[in-house]
């Protein structure tokens, strides 16, 4: 009677142990599918589209502002070199077009005062001219020599006439610094453009980078499964599915 009651409380206790390991792998097979969200291949497509960046708005961004295509493209580590870089080059821009705008308002002002020019209807040439020759006569002369009379000026309308060497080299000084100035802005706009250009293509492989990271982010989905069989007993399998 003893060793009945013994069998029978063995498979008992047998038979709650495996019970209980089956409810413990139920659990823990719960816990993992709710920890971790499993999508379809439509979900994850959804998500995929929803967040990648378009190179073309980098591009358009780079070219408004450079940094802002990288700063689109959630990496502004890099981008911000740009930023700065363009924000020297307009400050420089700004100051060297004040300054060869003052040295021009200068030099005109001067040869009103001591060359007896008329600024009215006068282009560059004319106010080159005249810081290479001591009056128009002389200039007329010389252009007559060698027969460009198309260059030839009105003496009345382009009227000027230096009263020594030391006047005109003085207005030549600032012609040329006015000159030299307005030649460093085409330079600081070609940097401009070149600083875009550089930030629009970094942009463009800041969003690639991106896009080919959040495609290995959705890529992966995780599958659990249970299985309790005579020669497998209570066993969870873990399944990784790449879909890119």
């Amino acid at each position: 009677m003893k060793k009945l009651a013994g069998l029978i409380f063995f498979v008992y206790i047998t038979s709650f142990a495996q019970n209980s390991a089956k409810v413990s792998l139920e659990q823990l097979r719960y816990q993992l599918q709710s920890n971790i969200k499993v999508d379809n291949e439509q979900e994850i497509l959804r998500q995929y589209k929803e967040r990648k960046k378009n190179n073309g708005i980098a591009i358009i961004l780079s070219a408004l502002l450079p940094g802002m295509g990288e700063l689109y493209a959630e990496n502004y580590s890099s981008g911000k070199y740009f930023t700065i870089a363009d924000a020297v080059l307009w400050g420089g821009l700004i100051g060297v077009n004040a300054y060869a705008n003052n040295q021009e308002d200068n030099y005109r002002a001067f040869a009103v005062a001591n060359g007896g020019v008329n600024l009215s209807g006068k282009n560059d040439k004319y106010f080159a001219d005249v810081g290479n020759y001591m009056d128009v006569y002389e200039y007329n002369h010389i252009m007559e020599l060698d027969r460009k009379f198309s260059d030839v000026y009105n003496e009345s309308t382009h009227y000027w006439k230096w009263d020594s060497q030391s006047e005109r080299r003085e207005y030549r000084d600032m012609w040329k610094a006015s000159e030299n100035a307005s030649n460093s802005t085409r330079f600081i706009v070609g940097a401009l453009i070149l600083n875009r250009i550089a930030s629009a293509i970094n942009a463009v492989r800041l969003v690639n980078r991106y896009n080919k990271s959040l495609k290995q982010e959705l890529g992966w989905r995780v599958s659990f499964d249970y299985s309790n069989t005579y020669f497998e007993h209570d066993k969870i399998s873990m399944n990784f599915i790449m879909n890119f």
